[in-house]
Protein backbone atom coordinates (compact mmCIF):
# COMPACT_ATOMS: atom_id res chain seq x y z
CA UNK A 1 0.00 0.00 0.00
CA UNK A 2 1.08 3.21 -0.87
CA UNK A 3 1.45 5.91 2.21
CA UNK A 4 0.67 9.32 1.03
CA UNK A 5 1.23 12.70 2.82
CA UNK A 6 -0.93 14.96 1.86
CA UNK A 7 -0.30 18.99 2.84
CA UNK A 8 -3.48 21.32 3.06
CA UNK A 9 -5.66 17.79 3.38
CA UNK A 10 -8.59 20.05 5.52
CA UNK A 11 -9.01 22.68 3.30
CA UNK A 12 -11.21 23.17 0.18
CA UNK A 13 -9.18 20.51 -2.42
CA UNK A 14 -7.24 18.99 0.13
CA UNK A 15 -10.44 17.45 1.49
CA UNK A 16 -11.77 15.96 -1.44
CA UNK A 17 -8.02 14.65 -2.66
CA UNK A 18 -7.81 12.74 1.05
CA UNK A 19 -11.34 10.86 0.04
CA UNK A 20 -10.26 10.08 -3.38
CA UNK A 21 -6.78 8.90 -2.28
CA UNK A 22 -8.26 6.33 0.52
CA UNK A 23 -10.74 5.35 -2.28
CA UNK A 24 -7.62 4.39 -4.74
CA UNK A 25 -5.93 2.26 -1.96
CA UNK A 26 -3.63 5.23 -0.54
CA UNK A 27 -2.68 4.96 2.91
CA UNK A 28 -3.09 8.95 3.70
CA UNK A 29 -1.53 11.35 6.27
CA UNK A 30 -3.48 14.07 6.65
CA UNK A 31 -0.69 17.18 7.63
CA UNK A 32 -2.51 19.57 10.44
CA UNK A 33 -1.10 22.19 12.94
CA UNK A 34 -4.26 20.73 14.96
CA UNK A 35 -4.07 17.33 16.87
CA UNK A 36 -6.96 14.74 16.78
CA UNK A 37 -8.02 11.81 15.23
CA UNK A 38 -7.28 11.04 11.63
CA UNK A 39 -4.85 14.19 11.98
CA UNK A 40 -0.84 13.91 11.24
CA UNK A 41 0.47 16.62 13.70
CA UNK A 42 2.93 18.64 11.86
CA UNK A 43 3.97 22.85 10.66
CA UNK A 44 4.74 23.84 7.43
CA UNK A 45 6.31 27.24 8.62
CA UNK A 46 8.03 25.66 11.91
CA UNK A 47 9.21 22.52 10.04
CA UNK A 48 7.41 20.79 13.98
CA UNK A 49 6.65 17.54 13.29
CA UNK A 50 7.30 17.65 9.49
CA UNK A 51 10.47 14.93 9.47
CA UNK A 52 8.29 12.95 11.54
CA UNK A 53 5.15 13.29 8.84
CA UNK A 54 7.54 12.32 5.80
CA UNK A 55 9.23 9.42 7.96
CA UNK A 56 7.76 6.31 5.55
CA UNK A 57 5.71 8.34 3.01
CA UNK A 58 6.34 7.15 -0.40
CA UNK A 59 4.31 10.30 -1.77
CA UNK A 60 3.70 13.83 -1.02
CA UNK A 61 0.72 15.62 -2.26
CA UNK A 62 1.18 19.32 -1.57
CA UNK A 63 -2.29 21.34 -1.95
CA UNK A 64 -1.35 23.61 1.04
CA UNK A 65 -0.95 27.31 0.69
CA UNK A 66 -1.73 30.42 3.05
CA UNK A 67 -1.71 33.02 0.39
CA UNK A 68 2.15 34.60 1.48
CA UNK A 69 5.48 34.96 0.88
CA UNK A 70 5.92 32.16 4.24
CA UNK A 71 4.21 29.98 1.57
CA UNK A 72 7.63 29.99 -0.30
CA UNK A 73 9.41 29.09 2.55
CA UNK A 74 7.49 26.42 3.49
CA UNK A 75 7.54 24.79 0.58
CA UNK A 76 11.28 24.68 -0.07
CA UNK A 77 11.87 23.52 3.47
CA UNK A 78 9.00 20.98 2.81
CA UNK A 79 10.90 19.67 -0.63
CA UNK A 80 14.29 19.52 1.28
CA UNK A 81 12.44 17.58 4.32
CA UNK A 82 11.23 15.19 1.52
CA UNK A 83 14.27 14.48 -0.27
CA UNK A 84 16.01 13.84 3.23
CA UNK A 85 13.32 11.26 3.70
CA UNK A 86 13.52 9.60 0.41
CA UNK A 87 9.58 9.99 -0.58
CA UNK A 88 9.58 9.00 -4.18
CA UNK A 89 7.74 11.49 -5.55
CA UNK A 90 5.66 14.95 -5.07
CA UNK A 91 2.77 15.64 -6.89
CA UNK A 92 2.41 19.68 -6.50
CA UNK A 93 -0.95 21.44 -7.23
CA UNK A 94 -0.36 24.63 -9.29
CA UNK A 95 -2.63 26.99 -11.63
CA UNK A 96 -3.08 27.66 -15.14
CA UNK A 97 -1.22 31.03 -16.56
CA UNK A 98 1.27 32.05 -13.45
CA UNK A 99 3.82 32.52 -15.76
CA UNK A 100 1.92 35.27 -17.98
CA UNK A 101 -0.03 36.84 -15.34
CA UNK A 102 1.72 39.16 -12.94
CA UNK A 103 -0.66 38.63 -9.42
CA UNK A 104 1.58 38.41 -6.55
CA UNK A 105 0.13 35.10 -5.90
CA UNK A 106 0.97 33.47 -9.01
CA UNK A 107 4.22 34.76 -9.05
CA UNK A 108 4.34 32.81 -5.44
CA UNK A 109 3.30 29.84 -6.74
CA UNK A 110 5.79 29.88 -10.25
CA UNK A 111 8.90 30.47 -7.84
CA UNK A 112 7.53 27.09 -5.94
CA UNK A 113 7.50 24.96 -9.03
CA UNK A 114 10.99 26.08 -9.74
CA UNK A 115 12.53 25.21 -5.75
CA UNK A 116 10.65 21.65 -7.04
CA UNK A 117 11.98 21.38 -10.40
CA UNK A 118 15.36 22.35 -8.51
CA UNK A 119 15.09 20.27 -5.65
CA UNK A 120 16.09 16.87 -7.41
CA UNK A 121 12.47 15.30 -5.91
CA UNK A 122 11.16 13.18 -8.51
CA UNK A 123 8.21 15.17 -9.03
CA UNK A 124 4.86 15.89 -10.98
CA UNK A 125 3.55 19.43 -11.41
CA UNK A 126 -0.14 19.79 -12.21
CA UNK A 127 -1.42 23.57 -12.85
CA UNK A 128 -5.48 23.51 -12.84
CA UNK A 129 -7.94 26.54 -14.07
CA UNK A 130 -9.60 28.69 -11.38
CA UNK A 131 -12.03 26.58 -8.95
CA UNK A 132 -15.75 26.78 -8.87
CA UNK A 133 -15.58 28.17 -5.11
CA UNK A 134 -13.42 31.43 -6.41
CA UNK A 135 -16.14 32.51 -8.59
CA UNK A 136 -18.76 32.00 -6.24
CA UNK A 137 -16.73 34.28 -3.92
CA UNK A 138 -16.00 36.66 -5.98
CA UNK A 139 -19.72 37.30 -6.43
CA UNK A 140 -20.57 36.42 -3.26
CA UNK A 141 -18.50 39.17 -1.99
CA UNK A 142 -20.19 42.10 -3.70
CA UNK A 143 -23.46 41.00 -1.94
CA UNK A 144 -23.69 45.00 -0.25
CA UNK A 145 -23.06 46.18 -4.30
CA UNK A 146 -26.39 47.83 -5.86
CA UNK A 147 -25.16 46.03 -8.91
CA UNK A 148 -22.98 42.35 -9.79
CA UNK A 149 -19.57 43.69 -11.22
CA UNK A 150 -18.34 40.99 -13.80
CA UNK A 151 -14.98 41.70 -15.91
CA UNK A 152 -14.42 41.22 -19.48
CA UNK A 153 -13.14 38.33 -19.58
CA UNK A 154 -13.25 34.21 -19.33
CA UNK A 155 -13.03 31.51 -17.02
CA UNK A 156 -12.73 27.67 -17.10
CA UNK A 157 -13.56 27.56 -13.57
CA UNK A 158 -13.19 23.12 -12.27
CA UNK A 159 -14.46 21.56 -9.27
CA UNK A 160 -12.09 20.49 -6.92
CA UNK A 161 -13.34 17.13 -6.90
CA UNK A 162 -11.86 16.75 -10.70
CA UNK A 163 -8.36 18.06 -9.50
CA UNK A 164 -8.90 15.59 -6.63
CA UNK A 165 -9.49 12.80 -9.23
CA UNK A 166 -6.54 13.94 -10.79
CA UNK A 167 -4.04 14.31 -8.23
CA UNK A 168 -4.98 10.80 -6.68
CA UNK A 169 -3.87 9.62 -10.26
CA UNK A 170 -0.89 11.75 -10.33
CA UNK A 171 0.55 10.30 -6.76
CA UNK A 172 -0.80 6.64 -7.98
CA UNK A 173 1.73 6.74 -11.23
CA UNK A 174 5.39 7.25 -11.71
CA UNK A 175 6.43 11.25 -11.46
CA UNK A 176 5.66 13.44 -15.12
CA UNK A 177 7.26 16.44 -14.07
CA UNK A 178 4.93 19.29 -15.81
CA UNK A 179 1.62 17.48 -15.94
CA UNK A 180 -0.55 19.37 -19.23
CA UNK A 181 -3.12 21.72 -17.69
CA UNK A 182 -6.76 20.86 -16.31
CA UNK A 183 -9.48 22.75 -16.49
CA UNK A 184 -13.20 22.74 -16.31
CA UNK A 185 -16.18 21.52 -18.59
CA UNK A 186 -16.87 25.18 -19.92
CA UNK A 187 -15.52 28.13 -21.39
CA UNK A 188 -17.76 31.36 -20.53
CA UNK A 189 -17.10 34.90 -19.95
CA UNK A 190 -17.84 35.94 -16.48
CA UNK A 191 -20.84 37.87 -17.00
CA UNK A 192 -22.29 34.10 -17.79
CA UNK A 193 -21.23 32.86 -14.82
CA UNK A 194 -22.37 35.83 -12.94
CA UNK A 195 -25.99 35.30 -14.41
CA UNK A 196 -25.72 31.84 -13.46
CA UNK A 197 -24.65 32.61 -10.00
CA UNK A 198 -27.64 35.10 -9.88
CA UNK A 199 -30.24 32.04 -10.89
CA UNK A 200 -29.06 30.02 -7.81
CA UNK A 201 -29.24 32.56 -5.36
CA UNK A 202 -32.15 34.60 -6.30
CA UNK A 203 -29.97 37.66 -7.05
CA UNK A 204 -31.88 40.14 -8.97
CA UNK A 205 -28.68 43.07 -9.28
CA UNK A 206 -28.17 44.47 -12.88
CA UNK A 207 -24.85 42.71 -14.19
CA UNK A 208 -22.13 45.57 -15.16
CA UNK A 209 -19.60 44.40 -17.32
CA UNK A 210 -15.96 45.96 -16.66
CA UNK A 211 -12.52 46.73 -18.30
CA UNK A 212 -9.97 47.11 -15.68
CA UNK A 213 -6.42 48.43 -16.44
CA UNK A 214 -3.04 46.85 -16.39
CA UNK A 215 -0.77 43.84 -17.30
CA UNK A 216 -2.94 41.46 -14.38
CA UNK A 217 -6.33 42.28 -16.43
CA UNK A 218 -4.51 41.68 -19.91
CA UNK A 219 -3.13 38.68 -19.17
CA UNK A 220 -6.64 37.40 -18.36
CA UNK A 221 -8.38 38.89 -20.99
CA UNK A 222 -5.82 37.24 -23.34
CA UNK A 223 -6.79 33.81 -22.27
CA UNK A 224 -3.64 32.94 -20.02
CA UNK A 225 -6.74 31.70 -17.42
CA UNK A 226 -7.87 29.06 -19.77
CA UNK A 227 -6.25 25.63 -20.36
CA UNK A 228 -5.76 24.51 -24.12
CA UNK A 229 -7.24 21.16 -25.08
CA UNK A 230 -9.71 19.07 -23.87
CA UNK A 231 -11.48 20.07 -21.28
CA UNK A 232 -10.30 17.82 -18.06
CA UNK A 233 -13.28 18.57 -15.11
CA UNK A 234 -16.70 17.38 -15.75
CA UNK A 235 -18.54 19.22 -13.13
CA UNK A 236 -20.46 22.50 -14.54
CA UNK A 237 -20.33 25.98 -12.28
CA UNK A 238 -24.52 25.81 -12.08
CA UNK A 239 -24.01 22.12 -10.50
CA UNK A 240 -21.90 22.77 -8.27
CA UNK A 241 -23.95 25.80 -7.21
CA UNK A 242 -26.94 23.56 -6.72
CA UNK A 243 -25.37 21.10 -5.19
CA UNK A 244 -23.35 23.38 -2.54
Amino acid sequence: MTTTLVTGGTGDLGTPAVAALRAAGHDVRVLSRRTGPGLTTGDLLTREGIPEALTGADVVVHCATANAESDITAAADLFAEAKRAGVGRLVLISIVGIDRIPLPFYRQRLEIERLLIGSGLPHTIQRATQFHSLIDRMCSVQKRLPVLLAPRLSFQPIDVTDVADRLTDLASGEPAGRAPDIGGPEVLRAGVLARQWQKATGSRKPIVQVSLPGKTFAGFAEGANLAAGTPFGKRTFPEYLTER
